[in-house]
């Protein structure tokens, strides 16, 4: 669900129009579409290096992990993963909420990945290398707006 969206359906739930404040919200979501729309194309199309970067800056500060196991089927796995974030990360920026991260991304995560004994602070931390990844592709502008769903992402997993 977008900012608009939310917007508009707070109000209507309510019976009312958007109130000045609601108004300005949604001038400030207008005025940055032309940056969001940049910062999900950079992640977008750097995916799969973001990917590749992350993956082995993790290995050099966990080399005993299931993804480094030598098994090519687990780092697919793990990879590809950390992939549907990067992309989840570019849903939320182009909705500005966060919404597509609970709503689609973090519901039962931990519980997912302990069932499938993937240890949590292994995932934390392919999740900060995937963070720093992405963000050094961006200008510090862009990436200001982009860490905060990367920490979104390190929250539900700590």
């Amino acid at each position: 669900m977008s900012l608009v969206t939310e917007l508009i359906l707070n109000a209507d739930s309510e019976a009312r129009y958007p109130a000045p404040k609601e108004i300005r919200i949604f001038q400030d979501f207008i005025r940055t579409g032309d940056q969001r729309i940049r910062i999900a194309a950079i992640l977008a199309e750097n995916e799969q290096r973001i990917v590749q970067n992350a993956s082995a800056k993790f290995w050099e500060r966990c080399p005993v992990t299931p993804s480094n196991s030598g098994n090519p089927r687990k780092t697919a796995s793990c990879q590809r993963d950390q992939g549907w974030y990067v992309r989840l990360v570019a849903y939320c920026i182009l909705a500005g909420s966060e919404k597509p991260l609970t709503e689609i991304g973090t519901v039962g995560i931990k519980e997912m990945y302990n069932s499938l004994e993937i240890p949590l602070r292994n995932l934390v931390e392919a999740m900060r290398c995937v963070k720093d990844e992405a963000v050094s592709l961006l200008n510090p502008e862009d990436a200001v707006e982009v860490a905060p769903y990367f920490d979104y992402i390190i929250r539900a997993l700590s």
